[in-house]
């Protein structure tokens, strides 16, 4: 990260510089370490930029020109997503930062640190990743701006864009630039995509509508997002050209998924697992992972509001036991460790294998769902390594006690008619609160979200309580629940809301629809159509409306009476406003309620009266 550094390891120039929106975090789970430490298992050497002052090129300078070309990420998150609220107020904390400082990295930082690369030495190829470059690699709506925007190819200037997760390809792109190939040439990477002028040497491709034409017209947007959605697949998966007004992206079929060898080999680079030594402050996002195990990649589960899908893939990797347990032995002789794994998972945690055998022969169905509303009849459901495994892991020496919170997929446990997982899950793993993503309770929601129906999280909770009652532990369910998702409307809302206080939860935090790049929710949300049927689909656009169904996921606090009344009176549903068992809010003229205080007892019977003449 400094020129002395350069020098103390006898490098005159860096073959790569890489570029980073996040402080620079040595840790398999910060993408910039990853990609950094395979690099140089491959033979090359890598200079980090974290953070730099974007106003002038002047700190892109910093290590000297590189000989090969500058990396650039924003980062492990969108900076965008980083940046603002689904309420698109701006954060005041940034836990990628020292200290969680806010303000260290520009809005749009992919494009604005590409910028100032190609300042900074011209002629010099940018390579491109991460996972705002990933979810962009095509014209797509922007939130933000609410409206649609280039590829980011387009709009950086970056010679390739490598999208996924990225090891493989970073390496074979290297390999070509460090031959002596120009960055114009190698378009043949899995993986990657790139700005072209002509098509006179893309061969096997299929072509999507164009920005104008996506940026125009809604229903034609629907069905582009469609094709990229569905050939996101290493083994059937299509060349994807659109047009842009000069020239052409093209977008290369998705890289392979690593093998459980290669996988391993990425997670048993030599890490330091801290920060770099320069800083002099915590970076917060480190205290979530450090004493947790990524035991998975990719995931089959294809909620319509996850991005998973467009990055990772569907297809789940794995890692070796021995692989893991090995780390987890390196956890108990880190500083600060007290006993305990946080963690053992993935963007599932109870995913260890690819859903079926077809996937690794044909690839995923191009128009099916492994699981989501209903199930496939051919996923394999089956816990049994996943056990394994955290029996391991929990007989190790110095371990405590191995957590589980990265998230369980309740319905996949519950297709297990070995019922050995549930148990040992409730007996050993659960940290007091298990958190599950059920999302919402109206069917017709939740199919839109690609989540199951209602039924079955009733079930899960039904089975898990009881587990914890015939053990003898007190131990909580935590739901996730999401606000305003395309198909939502005010009665879904008040459904939701009703589900709550008759269940007797009291959320702490909601979470409102966020339409980020690159899932099929956002599609609906911007095209008011459901890309998988074309049929319209209710969305919840205006500020006024997601505060309202935010405001009834908490209709217990005081603040969020008026709003609750609000979207009641909306909906004809003033009978949820009163004092009765059912009812959601007090009515209005109840003044005292509205600043947390209670009513006398006389003044809440003659309130009841009223409200019922």
């Amino acid at each position: 990260m400094s020129i002395k550094e350069l020098e103390l390891k006898g490098i005159e120039q860096p073959d790569f510089v890489l570029v980073t929106g996040d402080a620079y975090v040595d840790h398999p789970t910060f993408g910039a370490a990853v990609i950094g430490r395979v690099l140089q298992a491959a033979g090359y050497s890598v200079g980090i930029i974290a953070q730099p002052d974007w106003k002038s090129a002047e700190a892109f300078r910093a290590l000297g020109r590189p000989r090969l070309a500058f990396l650039v990420t924003s980062g492990n998150l969108d900076s965008m997503v980083n940046h603002f609220s689904s309420s698109r107020h701006r954060r005041k904390e940034d836990v990628y930062s020292p200290s969680g400082k806010a303000g260290l990295r520009p809005d749009r930082a992919a494009i604005v640190y590409s910028n100032r690369c190609k300042e900074a030495f011209r002629g010099l190829p940018v390579v491109l990743g991460g996972l705002e470059a990933s979810l962009r690699r095509f014209a797509h709506y922007d939130y933000w701006d609410d409206a649609v925007r280039h590829s980011i190819l387009v709009d950086s200037g970056a010679d390739i864009l490598v999208y996924g997760m990225g090891e493989n390809p970073i390496v074979e792109v290297a390999d070509a630039l460090s031959s002596g190939l120009p960055a114009s040439q190698i378009t043949y990477v899995a993986g990657t995509a790139y700005h072209t002028s002509t098509l006179e040497q893309v061969y096997e491709y299929s072509l999507i509508p164009s920005y104008t034409e996506v940026a125009n017209d809604k229903r034609i947007y629907a069905q582009a997002f469609l094709e990229q959605y569905q050939e996101q697949d290493a083994i059937r998966g299509k060349r994807l050209v659109q047009p842009h007004e000069k020239g052409y992206v093209v977008v290369n079929p998705p890289a392979s998924p690593l093998s459980q060898k290669k996988l391993d080999e990425v997670y048993e680079l030599n890490y330091t697992r801290r920060p770099h030594f320069s800083y002099k402050e915590e970076i917060p996002a480190l205290s979530e992972v450090e004493f947790s195990l990524t035991s998975c990649r990719g995931c089959f589960g294809a909620c319509s509001f996850c991005a998973l899908t467009f990055h990772q893939g569907r297809v789940v990797q794995a890692r070796s036991h021995k692989s893991l347990v090995e780390e987890a032995k390196l956890l108990t002789t880190l500083p600060n460790y007290k006993g305990y794994i946080h963690d053992v998972g993935g963007p599932t945690a109870n995913f260890r294998a690819p859903a079926c055998e077809k996937q690794q022969k044909e690839g995923t169905c191009k128009s099916k769902q492994c699981i989501g509303y209903e199930k496939c009849a051919r996923l394999n459901v089956d816990h049994k390594d996943y056990v394994a495994l955290l029996r391991k892991l929990r007989a190790l020496p110095n371990v405590k006690k191995v957590f589980v919170r990265s998230g369980v997929r309740y319905d996949y446990a519950l297709y297990d008619k070995d019922g050995t997982f549930i148990r040992e899950l409730v007996r050993h793993h659960v940290s007091g609160r298990l958190k599950v993503a059920p999302e919402h309770v109206d069917d017709r929601v939740l199919y839109y979200m690609n989540k199951p129906a209602h039924g079955l999280y009733d079930k899960f909770v039904d089975r898990y309580k009881k587990l914890c009652a015939d053990m003898g532990l007190e131990q909580f369910i935590v739901p996730y629940f999401i606000s305003s998702h395309p198909g939502c409307d005010l009665n879904a809302a008040i459904a939701l809301a009703e589900y709550l206080k008759k269940s007797g939860q009291r959320p702490e935090q909601v979470q409102d629809f966020y339409p980020t790049p690159g899932t099929l929710s956002t599609c609906m949300y911007h095209t008011g159509l459901d890309p998988r049927t074309m049929r319209p689909v209710y969305v919840a656009c205006t500020a006024r409306e997601r505060e309202m169904q935010r405001a009834l996921m908490q209709f217990f606090m005081p603040r969020n009476h008026k709003k609750v009344r609000e979207a009641l009176l909306e909906a004809g549903r003033e009978d949820l406003i009163g004092f009765h068992k059912n009812a959601l809010v007090p009515p209005e003229r109840d003044r005292a309620n509205e600043t947390g205080k209670k009513p006398t007892l006389a003044k809440a019977k003659g309130k009841n009266k009223r409200s019922r003449r």
